[in-house]
């Protein structure tokens, strides 16, 4: 058995935390909120959990929701008439092979900490700073930060090869309302990119009011969906959020006639830069710890994948620990577990920062063509479940040119 405290009880945090408990170890989470506080705050993200991280979670018992969450069956994508018609210009969409489900985090965290302690963890909520961390090291085989925030999060330093970004690429908002016209056919996340201006996307959800729906609105700064600064009240929220709605998408304005706030609390603001940290932290001490989740992997809301990049950490993080036994977890081991996550979120976070700049015009033909080949609008949408599939056709012109004509040739 290893002693293992884990700082932060999110998506990765607890996941994680579970799935040690579950194959013996002693699991400490420490966390600074208690579970009432999570669940009657505001909401903390605009999560859309794809198949692979839902089944990391159905591997450890606890998908508790799937059956009461409404399922996002596909995706939809749309880009509005530059010139104002109100028509699109680009439109597709593609089934998903398996379903994804948002649960609200106030549902879901509280629940978790349910679990984690009746499978006798030890949760302690209290703020957790450096002299708190060496207490931790000293005590403990390992130590695994969770959190990105305040002193803690300072420690890992900004890994500027890894990060394109040094700031804000988006004006974020998240709006979560009920009352809102479902889309023809069958359920999608849909999005919508208005050039120049920013994205919008909405899908169905699970919150603490029941099944609802997630506005997201990603602003290019300085532009006219950066307009959340004089937002105070859940009204102002709502209102500016139609608002954009019937300034550029009429389409999606038309489904939001008679939506309604979830709660007072269906909302939130924000912006910062996405950024890759360096995995491992030393301590005053000479000790060493590691980083999880959006502690060192904060990826833009862009493309959905921050609770999917958190699930697919936890469980290789996991399987780490597993095999490696009864031997010290030095900081070579701490970077190979960071670095074997990399393999794969590497991809993930080139994809988004893609997104996050004007698209170049073999992008653009892409999707195009999206609207004409099933085939193609079922593999982008599949691919927000593993984002590599999108390299290198994605992402370099000649690939997706010869892929193109493989299509079209088909």
């Amino acid at each position: 058995m290893r002693k293992i405290t884990i700082v932060g009880g999110g998506q990765s945090g607890l996941q994680l935390g579970i799935g040690l408990l579950k194959n013996g170890h002693d699991v400490r989470i420490v966390q600074n909120r208690t579970a009432d506080e999570i669940a009657t705050g505001r909401v903390l993200s605009s999560q859309c959990m794809f198949h692979t991280a839902v089944q990391n979670e159905r591997d450890l018992g606890i998908d508790f929701w799937s059956e009461s969450c409404p399922p996002v069956e596909g995706i939809s994508f749309a880009v509005p008439d530059p010139e104002g018609s109100g028509a699109k210009v680009i439109d597709w969409t593609g089934r998903l092979d398996n379903p994804a489900f948002s649960v609200d985090q106030r549902v879901k965290i509280p629940r978790w900490m349910e679990e984690f302690t009746s499978l006798g963890g030890q949760l302690v909520i209290a703020e957790a700073g450096l002299d708190e961390l060496e207490t931790y090291a000293r005590q403990d085989d390992l130590v695994i930060v969770a959190s990105g925030k305040g002193e803690i999060g300072r420690l890992f330093e900004r890994d500027a090869e890894k990060s394109t970004f040094d700031k804000p690429m988006r004006a974020l908002a998240l709006t979560y309302v009920t009352g809102m016209t479902p889309r023809p056919g069958h359920s999608a996340v849909c999005f919508n990119l208005i050039p120049g201006v920013g994205e919008y996307f909405v899908f169905p959800a699970l919150t603490t009011t029941g099944p609802c729906e997630i506005m997201v609105f990603e602003g290019v700064p300085g532009g006219p969906m950066d307009c959340w600064q004089d937002v105070k009240t859940p009204e102002q929220h709502l209102a500016k959020s139609k608002e954009i709605l019937d300034t550029f998408l009429p389409w999606e304005a038309e489904r939001c006639r008679n939506v309604e706030m979830t709660d007072e609390n269906g909302r939130l603001t924000g912006r910062f830069p996405p950024t890759i940290r360096h995995p491992v932290a030393t301590l005053p001490s000479g000790r060493k710890v590691l980083g999880i989740g959006d502690a060192v992997c904060l990826n833009d809301p862009i493309t959905g994948q921050g609770s999917n990049n958190a699930s697919k950490a936890a469980a290789i993080y996991l399987r780490r620990i597993l095999d490696h036994g009864d031997r010290p977890f030095d900081g070579e081991w701490m970077q190979g577990t960071f670095d074997r996550f990399w393999d794969y979120a590497q991809w993930v976070v080139t994809w988004t920062n893609m997104l996050l700049m004007p698209p170049p015009p073999f992008v653009l033909e892409l999707m195009g063509m999206a609207g004409a080949v099933p085939a193609l609008a079922h593999r982008m949408a599949n691919g927000f479940d593993d984002p590599r599939d999108f390299f290198p056709w994605f992402a370099d012109p000649d690939a997706a040119r010869s892929y193109m004509n493989e299509l079209k040739a088909a």
